[in-house]
């Protein structure tokens, strides 16, 4: 498998949380050269500018969705990580072109790939892929149960998926190695307002900044997992590196109550504010779970990555940054 050092590689939505991170942790790991591609249909090159200073990057305006557009700039690669693509709320406002991004667009991926020789392909799944998470937990052999979600996740959930399928075939058919990471939800530097739990961070800074308290949806037992996007980002990098092939939950492994999370929002904006609980709005969102037990075992057997910061570092470091967009 490819080593990062001295290699050229791709990242299909370089633009995005994810993917300026990636670009990021290549450039610091000594790549070759580092070419971040993206339409900015939802980002801009600003979230990358100091990437771009570095002589070994570049940007590539390029669409997933029109083949000959991904076949120049993946020529040479040692490997492509394919982040670009819908989450669930722009899925369900758009669903024709979400599928459209979410399968046919890393088809072209896979498929300029396959063209251009590159040495492996890293996905950018989905804990999506399980649908509703039961209370024994999920590890990499759970089924999809789809029953009661909403019907924007079970497109999005679908798509991720497909996508995984698409991944094998190609590796069955084409010798192409891909491995398929399974996320949670990603926070961080960056952040965007497009992934439904992230969103709510957001806000919850916005109105403390504002002097009002956060606002949760219910109880605030409902649990989910964070996971820090420079944990994730490094979770790429291990996988490009390694033979490990197929899916591996990327997860912190931590149920954080919305409760807790809020908590650690407010102690990391030095808030004394208390949250205002209000009834659920009737809207598209993730089931109501009060435990999860995700596991991220095979993960750490397969290529050794394991998280490193936790949620009250990683929220301290998501408010300087927000801070900073003041």
């Amino acid at each position: 498998m490819p080593s990062i050092a001295d290699n050229r590689f791709v990242v299909a939505g370089g633009a995005s949380l994810l993917g300026s991170h990636i670009g990021r942790q290549l450039l610091d790991a000594g790549a070759r050269e580092v070419v971040l591609l993206d339409n900015l249909a939802l980002g801009s090159t600003g979230a990358i500018a100091d990437l771009l200073a570095d002589s070994r990057c570049v940007f590539s305006r390029a669409d997933i969705t029109r083949l000959n557009e991904l076949l120049d700039p993946f020529e040479g690669a040692a490997g492509v990580f394919s982040v670009a693509g819908f989450l669930g709320a722009p899925m369900l406002a758009n669903p024709w072109m979400g599928l459209d991004v979410n399968i046919r667009g890393l088809q072209n991926v896979l498929e300029a790939s396959r063209v251009q020789g590159v040495g492996k392909v890293v996905f950018s799944s989905s804990m999506g892929v399980y649908g509703r998470i039961g209370a024994g937990g999920a590890d990499e052999d759970a089924p999809f149960d789809w029953n009661g979600l909403a019907p924007g996740l079970i497109l999005y959930s679908g798509s991720k998926v497909v996508g995984e399928g698409l991944c094998r075939l190609y590796e069955q058919q084409h010798g192409l190695p891909s491995a398929s990471l399974r996320y949670s939800n990603l926070y961080g530097e960056n952040q965007h307002k497009r992934a439904l739990d992230g969103t709510r961070i957001v806000q919850a800074w916005e109105r403390i900044r504002a002097g009002q308290p956060p606002v949760i949806e219910g109880d605030g037992r409902n649990v989910a997992d964070f996971i820090y996007v420079g944990d994730v980002a490094r979770a790429n990098l291990m996988a490009m590196a390694s033979e490990a092939t197929g899916g591996f939950n990327i997860v912190s492994g931590r149920d954080a109550s919305f409760n807790e999370i809020v908590a650690a929002l407010l102690a990391a904006c030095g808030s004394d504010l208390q949250p205002e609980h209000v009834a659920p709005a009737a809207k598209i969102g993730n089931p109501v779970v009060t435990k999860l037990g995700v596991s991220r075992e095979k993960a750490r057997r397969a290529f050794g990555w394991e998280p490193k910061v936790d949620l009250e570092e990683g929220m301290r470091r998501l408010v300087v940054w927000l801070d900073a967009q003041i």
